[in-house]
C-alpha cells in the first residue's frame, strides 16, 4: 500500500515538474519574440544615384552596417527604405556608410574620393532631386 501512495505521488510530482518547466521556456520564448519586436525600425530618407550598378553598391553598404536586415534602394524614387536593429545601430550610421561608398543622403554628403572611384554612370548630379514620390 505504502508502494502504491509513494508510486503516485511520484508520478503527479513528475507531472507537475514537467509541466512547469513547459510553461517557462514558453515563457522564455514570447520574451525574446517581444524583444526582437521592440528593436526593429524602420525609415526611408534619400539617396542620389542613377543606375543600377549604384543600386547595388548603395545597398551593399546599407546592409553592411551591423544590425541592418534589410535596405531596399529604388532607382526612380531615389529613395532607400531600411530596416535595422536599434539596439545595434542608428540612422546616421547607415547615412554614412552609404556617404563612405561614394553617394549623398539626405544627411550625409558623399566622400569626395569614394564618389571620385565611381564608374562614369554612377557619377551623379549633386544637385538631383531624391526622395522622390512616385
Amino acid at each position: 500500500m505504502k508502494t502504491g501512495i509513494l508510486a503516485i505521488a511520484l508520478v503527479t510530482l513528475t507531472a507537475v515538474a514537467c509541466k512547469n518547466e513547459t510553461k517557462k521556456d514558453n515563457d522564455s520564448a514570447a520574451k525574446t519574440e517581444v524583444a526582437k519586436d521592440v528593436a526593429m525600425a524602420n525609415i526611408s530618407f534619400g539617396v542620389r544615384g542613377n543606375c543600377e550598378m549604384c543600386k547595388s553598391t548603395i545597398e551593399k553598404a546599407a546592409n553592411g552596417v551591423e544590425g541592418v536586415s534589410k535596405a531596399v534602394w529604388d532607382v526612380d524614387a531615389k529613395k532607400i527604405d531600411v530596416s535595422f536593429d536599434d539596439t545595434k545601430t542608428n540612422e546616421m550610421a547607415i547615412h554614412q556608410a552609404i556617404a563612405d561608398s561614394g553617394y549623398d543622403t539626405e544627411k550625409v554628403s558623399a566622400n569626395s574620393e569614394s564618389y571620385k572611384e565611381l564608374p562614369g554612370c554612377c557619377q551623379y548630379d549633386h544637385e538631383m532631386m531624391m526622395n522622390q514620390m512616385k
